[in-house]
């Protein structure tokens, strides 16, 4: 499903994420924050590059065969997520096999908060956009 968006909808600074298996830390992503899948392509070099959006944000997710500039290995991330459904997406990760760092717990200044690394590597810090108890 795509969502109309243009370049020049973008933010000025966008994370991507790099992986050997692309595909896979796309689905994670769909599935556990309900990403809408924007655009995905093959580039020059035989990779996938893909564009997903997640409320009002936009990441990019690439990499795979042929692209010899990681050399197979993924160039992990972190990333800060406020979302309205932190219990949620906690569970939807922790089900996609993604290791816990923090359970959902009330954070001084962060409110509602869990964090999490991903099968990839990636790790991701979420709060809630309001206060949710926990």
């Amino acid at each position: 499903m795509e969502q109309a968006i243009s370049p020049a909808d973008y933010p000025t600074v966008i994370p991507y994420l790099i992986n050997q298996d692309a595909p896979s830390l796309i689905e994670f992503v769909k599935q556990t924050f309900g990403a809408i899948e924007h655009m995905r392509t093959i580039g020059n070099a035989g990779g996938v590059h893909c564009e997903v959006i997640i409320s009002n944000s936009v990441i990019m997710i690439g990499g795979g065969r042929g692209d010899d500039r990681w050399k197979g290995e993924a160039a992990t991330a972190a990333l800060f997520l406020y979302i309205d459904d932190v219990q949620g997406a906690y569970q939807r990760a922790i089900q996609a096999n993604a290791t816990s760092l923090l359970e959902p717990i009330n954070v001084p200044q962060r409110g509602l908060s869990a964090d999490f690394k991903d099968p990839f590597g990636n790790t991701w810090f979420l709060s809630a956009r309001q206060h949710e108890t926990s």
